[in-house]
């Protein structure tokens, strides 16, 4: 299982190098500098952590991802319920919807889904 986590700042910079992939470093440290006021220093030291954790890669100044934004979130959404609700994913939905009243279209979308699930099964 992917074992990431990222701080929020972290997690804005992913979002900005998954917007704009494949993005030149020294392009990436002038979006930095505008949007977080980072030196070229901070902005490589950030890129390098989400490297060594295998999110990104930096091939001769070009940035791309190793893995999607989706599966970066999916990894970490299952591993959340694994975590907190022993990977039931009943409970996280009984807890995620407490307290909160679904809309008709959001009951059809997830009714759709288990539908798609039962045909794999």
């Amino acid at each position: 299982m992917i074992d990431y986590q990222l701080g929020a700042i972290e997690a804005r910079f992913a979002d900005l190098i998954w917007n704009e992939q494949p993005i030149y470093s020294s392009e990436l440290v002038k979006r930095c500098e505008k949007l977080f006021d980072w030196k070229k220093s901070t902005t490589y030291t950030v890129l390098r952590r989400l490297c060594e954790k295998g999110i990104f890669e930096n091939n001769s100044g070009i940035v791309t991802s190793v893995i999607s934004k989706e599966e970066f979130y999916s990894a970490e959404s299952r591993k959340y319920v694994d975590e907190t609700f022993e990977g039931s994913l009943p409970a996280f939905i009984a807890a995620f919807t407490s307290g909160k009243k679904l809309k008709e279209n959001e009951i059809d979308e997830i009714q759709k889904m288990i539908d798609s699930f039962r045909r794999e099964v």
